[in-house]
């Protein structure tokens, strides 16, 4: 007979102490990922980014760019030059961040034939 321990479960709070709720959240938006990945090859411009990224607005582009600067994945150097030269790069912590959110990436398109199916099965089985 085993020794049976009741382990806690994890609490989710509501609260910026939250690592989920404060930091996976935030990345785990629509185009954080895909931003971080486009500077991984380094330092780009605004308007390269936004045509490398299909589908983002410009508006998008700006506010999550200026989120991502502000947690500290990416910094944004402005060169006084005529134009203006803007270019956003990957920080240390950000390059760290896109090692492990690549391995979540590569495993999604590995399991993509997979979900797709049980997406399917699921949609089959539960049509109203």
């Amino acid at each position: 007979m085993s020794d049976t321990k009741t382990q806690a479960r994890r609490v989710f709070e509501q609260n910026e102490r939250c690592p989920i709720r404060n930091v996976v959240a935030q990345i785990g938006d629509k185009w954080s990922i895909l931003i971080l990945f486009a500077l991984v090859d380094g330092p780009d411009r605004f308007n390269a980014l936004k045509s490398r990224i299909q589908g983002i607005s410009q508006r998008m582009l700006t506010q999550t760019l200026r989120d991502l600067e502000r947690d500290g994945y990416i910094k944004r150097t402005v060169y006084p030059q005529v134009p203006v030269k803007v270019e956003y790069e990957l920080t240390e912590l950000g390059r760290g961040l896109a090692k492990p959110a690549w391995q979540l990436v590569s495993w999604a398109d590995d399991h993509f034939d997979e979900i797709n199916a049980a997406r399917t099965r699921y949609d089959e089985a539960n049509k109203q």
